[in-house]
């Protein structure tokens, strides 16, 4: 873990900056009793653990000029023990939250970007260069924390009115969240940014760049050349998974902004979904077919188990989930895959071997946790989340064998004995 962040088992989105999204627990999914808990949760986005037993969830409004805050719930019962005061924020996508070294829990939401003791009470405020939403962050080691503004079409926007621009790297200080370098990066970006040490990955529009902290500025690395996007049909990549020598992310992401509740039916790129392998030290590009269906689409990342070698990727527009066997020098071949309407981050118990993902019931308007074993692809549990709509957002573990997942709807628990 970097130690741009507080020493909990979950401090941000995925469990750290390379997006691993890899939990250490050995008995979630291991036992037939399942308790579920499910509450309301305005446009809810993810969780965060910080000292034991606390809880973190990062909500937001909707439209221009939308509002962000922070709850602290509990953590068997999910009800809110704590509320921020509403954060300024601005054009709506989902931001980001997360513990950091200091002290702070960080947000980053529309074009803002505040610093909250761990009572919630505001410490730091910053408005962001770009009138538009900015995806996130990550924390680097020396405590510097790097967002970027979103590069893709939001909901209801017009395709043929929008011309993204090449998108901007900005790097705050942690104390004050004063901006102490920017940089423009050649393409603009939809994806969220990764990072491993000082290196900062970019998944453009048709390239993965990368870039390194010096402490004082940003180096751009013109050496590292990555374009991805070579065959016709294909679309923008989403979120780097930075695992095993290599960048993974899946492409075809465009059109996410089409949710309706699900993502089934609703891609729009002719060729088929891939999983894109970028190696770190050549820039090499190798693409896997994950279902080999047109009209694929996905918002998130692949899942990388590096103790066993397994990559999983989904196409959610097909509702195809598989997974894939990573031969020492990064190929790959097929090792199982399933029928299912999976759309949110997946997340891996080391472990046990469980991985966390979810299926989606359009004819239900039913969302469901659904554990599977990440070597065979078999059911361990299925369970009603309470949601109605497709989670496309974060799960995270939590301090007792259990799971949060989030969707734009509810805030759900799961817990397993």
């Amino acid at each position: 873990m970097s130690t741009g962040y507080w020493p909990s088992p979950w401090p941000a989105e995925d469990g750290g900056p390379a997006r691993r999204s890899t939990a250490a627990g050995a008995c979630f999914g291991a036992g037939d009793d399942v308790d579920v808990t499910s509450r309301d949760a305005l446009a809810a986005t993810m969780v965060v653990l910080r000292d034991p037993g606390e809880v973190f969830l990062l909500c937001h409004t909707g439209g221009p000029d939308a509002v962000s805050w922070v709850e602290r719930v509990d953590p068997v019962t999910l009800e809110t023990t704590a509320r921020s005061a509403d954060l300024p924020g601005g054009p709506t996508w989902p931001g980001g939250i997360a513990a950091h070294a200091n002290g702070t829990l960080v947000v980053v939401f529309g074009n803002h970007a505040h610093a909250l003791a761990p009572d919630l009470t505001p410490v730091a405020s910053r408005t962001l260069p770009r009138v538009r939403p900015y995806n996130s962050f990550v924390v680097l080691p020396d405590g510097h924390v790097v967002t970027k503004d979103f590069g893709g079409l939001l909901p209801g926007q017009d395709p043929a009115a929008h011309a993204p621009e090449p998108c901007e790297l900005v790097v705050l200080e942690p104390e004050h969240l004063a901006i102490v370098a920017r940089a423009t990066v050649a393409e603009p970006s939809i994806a969220r940014l990764s990072a491993d040490d000082d290196r900062i990955y970019v998944v453009g529009t048709h390239s993965l760049f990368r870039a390194r902290w010096t402490g004082t500025r940003l180096e751009h690395d013109g050496a590292f050349g990555a374009r991805y996007r070579t065959l016709a049909g294909q679309t923008y990549g989403w979120d780097a998974v930075i695992a095993l020598g290599a960048a993974w992310f899946l492409d075809d992401g465009e059109g996410t902004e089409r949710f309706a509740g699900t993502f089934r039916g609703l891609g729009i790129s002719e060729s088929p979904l891939h999983l894109v392998r970028v190696d770190l030290a050549t820039a090499a590009v190798t693409l896997t077919e994950v279902c080999g269906l047109p009209n694929g689409l996905i918002a998130n990342p692949p899942l990388i188990d590096e103790r066993r070698r397994i990559v999983v990727a989904y196409d959610s527009g097909n509702g195809v989930l598989a997974a894939f066997d990573v031969a020492d020098d990064g190929t790959t071949s097929s090792r199982w895959r399933r029928d299912q309407h999976h759309a949110c981050h997946p997340l891996l118990f080391a472990g046990s071997g469980a991985l966390v993902t979810n299926d989606h019931d359009a004819d239900r308007m039913a969302d469901q946790l659904v554990v599977l074993d990440v070597e065979t692809g078999d059911e361990r549990v299925r369970v009603d989340t309470g949601s109605p709509v497709q989670s496309v957002l974060f799960p995270a573990p939590g301090w007792d064998d259990d799971v949060y997942l989030c969707s734009f709807t509810t805030l759900t628990r799961v817990a397993t004995r």
